[in-house]
C-alpha cells in the first residue's frame, strides 16, 4: 500500500472526474511514525541491510508495475481506520497500525491527472508487507477477503473477512509463488475444448496462471491466444477484421454479441470453471467491438508465456481470497446486490451491500488496481 505525500511535486491533487485528492503529511499526524532503514521492516522488504544505512535514514520503497509506471519513496507507519461490519447492513469504526508506502514521485499514468488519477494504491498481495498481511498478523483481521466488480453499474462490494453466503468452490494456490497463481487445465470456447500442448498453464517463474484484479484485461500465451480468437472470429462469417491502436483486434457487428459469439470457459484445478460471456470479452471501441483477449506472446519476454486473467474475466464475479487456506474461489454474481460477512469475534453472520463495502471502504477502478480515493478510508493525520 502506499500513498502520495506532501512532498511529491508532480502528484495529482485533482482528477478529472472532479474528485479532489489529497497529499498526505506523515509530519501532521499525532501517530505517524518514519519508518528507519534499520528497521526489521525494512531488513525483511529488501531482503536484508541496505547499503549506506545509517542512524535515522528512513526507509526507501521503489515499486514498478508491469505497465511502466512506478511510485518510489519511503516507508511510514500510521494508524488507519476501516469500517467493521457490526449488523446488517451497518458498521462500526476499527483501526489497526498499518506500514505503507509515503509516495515522493511517481512516473507514468501514476501522475496522470485525468480519469486515473488517485490518492494511493490498496495493496492486498500475498507478501508480509500487504496491508492485509499486516492487519492479520496483529490480529485484527482473518487473512480472507473477497470483491465483486460491477461490470454494469460501476463500483461493487470490497470486503475483509469470511464471506458465508454465497458458497463460493474453491481452486488450491500455487505453494511459493509471488502472484495469486493458480492451476488453469483446460479451455472451451462454445462447445469445443482447445487442442493445447500439456505444459502450456505449467506454472513456475514467468509462466502460469495469474489472478490479477489490478489488470484490466485478460492475457494468453500465443498458443492458446490464436486458437482461442480464430474461433471466436469463425462464428460470424464475412466480418471485416481490424487491428486499432496497432494491438486490439476490432469488427463491426451490429447484433447481439452474445447470441453472436460463444462464451469462453476457463477450467481450473478442483473443478473449478470460470464462464466469461461475449459481453465480458468484447468491449465497444467508436463503432467496433474489440476482443479484450490479448497475445502475451507480444508482451515483453518476461511474461510472453504467462496467462493473466484481469477484470475482463474477473468483473461480475465474486471473488473469495483465502490466504489462511491458501485458496481463491470465485461465482457468477450479481454485484449490486449484498453478501454476508462472519463477524470472527462474535461468531455471528451480517449482510452486506454493495454500498455498504464492509471492513474497508474503497472505491472500485478496473484500471491499475483496487485504487482509493480516502474518501472513507481515512490516515489518522485527515480525521
Amino acid at each position: 500500500m502506499w500513498v502520495n505525500c506532501i512532498q511529491c511535486k508532480d502528484c495529482p491533487q485533482k482528477s478529472s472526474l472532479g474528485i479532489d485528492l489529497t497529499l498526505y503529511d506523515v509530519k501532521q499526524s499525532s501517530t505517524g511514525k518514519l519508518v528507519t532503514c534499520n528497521q526489521e521492516f525494512c531488513l525483511e522488504v529488501n531482503d536484508g541491510p541496505l547499503s549506506g544505512c545509517a542512524g535515522n535514514m528512513s526507509c526507501p520503497y521503489l515499486q514498478i508495475y508491469g505497465d511502466g509506471s512506478s511510485t518510489a519513496g519511503y516507508f511510514v507507519k500510521d494508524v488507519v481506520f476501516y469500517d467493521r461490519v457490526s449488523g446488517d447492513l451497518q458498521t462500526t469504526s476499527a483501526n489497526g497500525s498499518v506500514i505503507f508506502g509515503c509516495g515522493a514521485t511517481q512516473s507514468g499514468d501514476l501522475g496522470s491527472s485525468g480519469e486515473g488519477a488517485l490518492d494511493g494504491i490498496l495493496g492486498f498481495g500475498k507478501s508480509n508487507s500487504s496491508i492485509i498481511s499486516q492487519l492479520a498478523s496483529s490480529g485484527k483481521v482473518k487473512k480472507m477477503f473477497a470483491h465483486c466488480l460491477d461490470g454494469k453499474n460501476g463500483g461493487g462490494i470490497f470486503a475483509i473477512g469470511r464471506v458465508v453466503q454465497p458458497k463460493v468452490n474453491m481452486t488450491p494456490l500455487v505453494p511459493n509463488q509471488p502472484h495469486y497463481n493458480v492451476n488453469m487445465k483446460a479451455v472451451q470456447v462454445g462447445h469445443t475444448f482447445l487442442n493445447l500442448p500439456t505444459d502450456v498453464f505449467e506454472a513456475g517463474d514467468r509462466k502460469g496462471t495469474i489472478i490479477d484484479s489490478g489488470t484490466t484485461l485478460a492475457y494468453l500465451p500465443d498458443v492458446v491466444y490464436e486458437p482461442l480468437v480464430s474461433k471466436i472470429i469463425s462464428q460470424q462469417k464475412d466480418l471485416n477484421v481490424q487491428t486499432v491502436h496497432g494491438e486490439y483486434t476490432c469488427f463491426q457487428y451490429s447484433g447481439s454479441v452474445d447470441d453472436g459469439f460463444p462464451p469462453v470457459t476457463l477450467y481450473f484445478e478442483n473443478s473449478l470453471s470460470l464462464k466469461v460471456y461475449p459481453h465480458d470479452y468484447l468491449f465497444p471501441y467508436e463503432a467496433f467491438w474489440c476482443i479484450g483477449w490479448q497475445n502475451s506472446g507480444m508482451q515483453s519476454s518476461d511474461r510472453k508465456n504467462l496467462t493473466l486473467l484481469g477484470d475482463l474475466v474477473l468483473s461480475n464475479k465474486l471473488v473469495l481470497y483465502d490466504l489462511e487456506n491458501q485458496t481463491i474461489g470465485w461465482t457468477e454474481y450479481n454485484c449490486s446486490s449484498s453478501i454476508k460477512v462472519q463477524d470472527e469475534q462474535s461468531g455471528t453472520v451480517h449482510l452486506v451491500g454493495s454500498h455498504y463495502i464492509s471492513s474497508f471502504a474503497c472505491h472500485l477502478n478496473t484500471g491499475l488496481a483496487i485504487i482509493f480515493l480516502l474518501l472513507t478510508m481515512l490516515l489518522h493525520s485527515l480525521v
